[in-house]
Parts: C-alpha cells; sequence; structure tokens
C-alpha cells in the first residue's frame, strides 16, 4: 500500500499480517523516509517509487538515490532488513546508482518494455555498473 493513502498504515499493516501475508509500503518521490520511522521494522518490503506514479516513460528522479540510501541506514540502525524495491526510469544506464545505495530488487516498465531489445536491457540492467561499457 502507499504510505501516502493509508490513514492509519501501522494497523492496516497488522491486519495484513494477521491475515498471514507479508506487508509492504511504498513511498512517492516527495516523501520523505522519516514517515516510515516508526513502522519499518514491521513491513516485509518497502517500494521506493523513482518516478511519480502514474504512468510510464518518466525520468529517473535523481533524489531518490539519497532517499535509497537514507533507507537502508535507517534499516540498519534499527536491525531489521525489509526488501527495497525501487520503481520508475530505471535504465542499463542508472541501475547500479539504486542497487550501489541498497536496493534489493529493481522494476523497470519502459526501461525494458521501450527499448528495442527485451533480453539486452533486462541484461544491461544486470550488468549496470559505474563504468560505461564500451561498445
Amino acid at each position: 500500500m502507499h504510505q501516502e493513502a493509508s490513514p492509519h498504515l501501522h494497523s492496516t499493516i497488522q491486519q495484513i499480517h494477521d491475515l498471514g501475508i507479508r506487508a509492504g509500503v511504498s513511498i512517492n518521490p516527495s516523501t520523505s523516509v522519516t514517515t516510515l520511522d516508526e513502522i519499518i521494522c514491521e513491513v516485509d518490503l518497502v517500494l521506493v517509487m523513482s518516478v511519480n506514479p502514474g504512468f510510464g516513460g518518466q525520468k529517473f528522479i535523481e533524489s531518490q538515490v539519497d532517499k535509497i540510501r537514507t533507507l537502508k541506514a535507517m534499516c540498519n540502525e534499527k536491525g531489521c532488513n525489509p526488501w527495497i524495491e525501487v520503481d520508475g526510469g530505471v535504465t542499463p544506464e542508472n541501475a547500479w546508482k539504486v542497487i550501489d545505495a541498497g536496493a534489493n530488487a529493481i522494476v523497470s516498465g519502459s526501461g525494458v518494455f521501450g527499448a528495442k531489445d527485451y533480453a539486452e536491457a533486462i541484461q544491461g540492467i544486470k550488468n549496470s555498473s559505474k563504468t560505461p561499457v564500451m561498445a
């Protein structure tokens, strides 16, 4: 669920867990990770939106790299380890940034399906590094 859409986030997470289901929360680009401070160890997944939700093809918002890094540090400090996923604008050219910041998983719609060769785009994301590959 989106953190911004849940008036009682902790209660909703508890209800989901009571049903035997894992609970995840997503945060929009303008939402600070500090809003998750009290529930971070209660969730199984945090989805960091690196574009504004609503439509595909948007450009990756660079400030989200620091958000991922801050989120990972918060988790380490509290001794919990939710899965950190990043969604929006991730491509072979920038995937390394979110991985380096602490993300466990990447969602890439347009970065893959907008490419000429899907397999090449997926492999490019998997192989993304700080050093560009020379063709």
